[in-house]
């Protein structure tokens, strides 16, 4: 027993039930931190609380000092709870440092330039809804050869760790795919066979993969089962469905991706999103797609950043400020050229 708590307290109670003020009891916030550093379980301080009384008033009546069993028992029950807790709050303490690490490096991993090329804009928004994120998103550019530029939105399905995991294969495995023989759809070919082997079977991964061409403004792009984007043609106005299919990554090792393209003119734009963005919820359903190009066409006249920026913020208000999904939204823009 600590005896110097049990000074303390014998302390506390003596002068409380001398003076009855209560400026003695605000002592007592103190004493439980003491108590709880300590370790001290609530058993032994219901014993020294008897022992006080005893002491302090030899002819306490004999029903008091047996009630003092009852309140003793229950306090064993408690007490073994409370140190439960904080073995559980320990774990959990350990447990949240090993996601802040995960965080760091998956933060670290995540880290990718935006593109600058003349007569074209890129911006991008990504922001997760819990600690980690299940999309990943990154840009590769060609500057020794091509200087094609190449676009790729992954959405893991599952998070937290096994998801940083996941998305720092794909990352390293894109490292290496650049030049004109990996195409769209073979990227996603060769990402598959890598993810099939290498997740469990729980899991899987949606991908865009899309490469700008800059010498003749033509966007060549696979998916695999991810998300649909948008088209904003700039003559005409109008919006339409970046429209690709394909499995998902790791579903099936043999399966073969489609290839797609548009060959973008001034002012017209492509939108790339994860479903944190198309699943945005207004009350309790989610917003339809022609109420989410109604809302990009809202910010259609600015650049490319300030534009997933305003619409980032103008969707995540429809939520009253809260994510239910990792929100990614990348767009390429073909500036007006005079």
């Amino acid at each position: 027993m600590n005896e110097r708590f049990e000074e303390q307290y014998r302390e506390i109670l003596c002068e409380y039930l001398k003076h009855q003020d209560e400026e003695i009891l605000y002592s007592c916030e103190k004493l439980t931190k003491e108590a709880m550093e300590d370790n001290i379980p609530p058993e032994e301080i219901i014993n020294i609380h008897r022992s006080v009384l005893e002491e302090y008033d030899s002819n306490l009546p004999e029903y008091v000092k047996k009630s003092f069993d009852v309140l003793l028992e229950l306090m064993v029950g408690y007490g073994l709870a409370y140190l439960e807790h904080i073995s559980l709050r320990t774990e959990q303490r350990a447990l949240q440092s090993e996601i802040e690490q995960a965080e760091t490096i998956q933060k670290t991993l995540m880290k990718t330039s935006v593109p600058c090329q003349a007569g074209m804009e890129f911006g991008v928004v990504s922001r997760p809804a819990r600690q980690m994120s299940g999309d990943y998103y990154t840009f590769i550019q060609d500057e020794e050869n091509t200087q094609n530029i190449s676009v790729a939105l992954a959405d893991v399905i599952g998070k937290g760790i096994p998801a940083a995991f996941s998305i720092s294969m794909i990352k390293y495995a894109l490292a290496n795919m650049v030049g004109e023989h990996y195409t769209p759809s073979k990227v996603l070919q060769l990402l598959n066979e890598i993810t099939e082997e290498n997740i469990n079977d729980n899991m899987f991964i949606t991908m865009f993969f899309g490469v700008y061409h800059p010498q003749t403004h033509v966007f060549d792009y696979s998916s695999a089962g991810h998300e649909l984007g948008f088209y904003y043609e700039a003559e005409t106005q109008s919006f339409s469905d970046l429209y690709a299919r394909g499995l998902p990554l790791g579903v099936d090792k043999d399966v073969q991706y489609r290839e797609f393209q548009k060959e973008l003119a001034n002012g017209d734009i492509i939108f790339i999103m994860s479903d944190g963005v198309t699943e945005t919820r207004v009350e309790d359903d989610f917003i339809s797609r022609q109420e989410l190009m109604s809302i990009f066409e809202t910010y259609i006249h600015l650049d490319a950043q300030k534009m997933v920026e305003e619409i980032y913020q103008h969707l995540l208000k429809l939520q009253d400020f809260y994510l239910h999904d990792d929100f990614t939204l990348i767009v390429m823009k073909r500036k007006h050229e005079v």
